[in-house]
């Protein structure tokens, strides 16, 4: 029963982390413009993973996709291969654990072969939370980077210096944006999740472990005694008789 909770458990947090991280992947707002040292605070530019946006406090909104893969530093598109993987192996750990679950009946399957899945889901999930995790934190780094350099090298959001190099705080400075965070706590889910499957996956093999009767093997050490009781003699003279007065062989005995 706990090992099936545990599975439940970790399983909907899974799901979970697995909607944060998709949703973190497929939102704008990574990097967003620091306004602190900007003139004019009413417009503002922040980007994404795929496209670059420019906003105004009026609510208007533009967007521009980044057009070619070719043009983006190497980091970028590392990040963006990161939360892919991660969003597949999510995927495949999710769908895994549908028919892994102790409490659905998938026709006669057995309780080891949901305890593999149960392990195989788990690992998934793990893997697929260190990747989001990973992917947001190497982004974050290079906003990082980029904060620190821009006042003295003129660094834009994505390590490009501008021209020259003598704009300093002319250039836009970039800090975290609420989709890093978003990405972190699925991340984080994903792997508590994962290791929550993995501690179910042991519960339904101890379960299944010591699920009969036991049994104990018989001794090799039993000694035999022997019979020392005197036993009763036969005496010839005690001689059934025929009745033509004969003496036959049979004895009987009398004690």
């Amino acid at each position: 029963m706990a090992a099936s909770m545990i599975q439940l458990i970790g399983f909907m947090l899974s799901v979970l982390g697995q909607f944060l991280i998709s949703s973190a992947t497929a939102l704008d707002m990574w990097s967003i413009q620091d306004r602190s040292l900007s003139l004019v605070t009413n417009v503002y530019t922040y980007a994404g993973l795929w496209k670059s946006c420019v906003g105004t406090s009026y609510g208007t909104t533009q967007c521009r996709p980044y057009f070619t893969i070719l043009g983006l530093p190497a980091l970028l598109q590392a990040v963006r291969a990161l939360m892919i993987v991660g969003i597949v192996l999510g995927a495949i750990g999710c769908l895994i654990a549908i028919f892994a679950l102790k409490c659905l009946k998938m026709g006669n399957m057995e309780d080891n072969i949901k305890a593999s899945m149960t392990l195989a889901a788990g690992v998934m999930f793990l893997l697929a939370g260190v990747c989001g995790i990973a992917g947001v934190s190497a982004f974050a780094n290079l906003i990082v980077q980029s904060f620190r350099f821009t006042t003295y090298g003129g660094f834009s959001a994505y390590g490009e210096a501008s021209v020259g190099g003598l704009t300093g705080a002319l250039t836009p400075r970039y800090t975290f944006g609420p989709a890093l965070f978003v990405g972190w706590i699925g991340g984080a889910i994903l792997v508590i999740g994962g290791i929550m499957m993995c501690l179910a996956c042991r519960g339904m093999t101890e379960d299944r472990k010591y699920n009969g009767m036991a049994y104990k093997a018989a001794s090799h050490h039993t000694i035999y005694k022997s019979d020392t009781r005197p036993r009763p003699a036969y005496n010839d003279s005690y001689k059934a008789q025929s009745v033509d007065g004969r003496q036959s062989n049979q004895r009987f005995d009398y004690v």
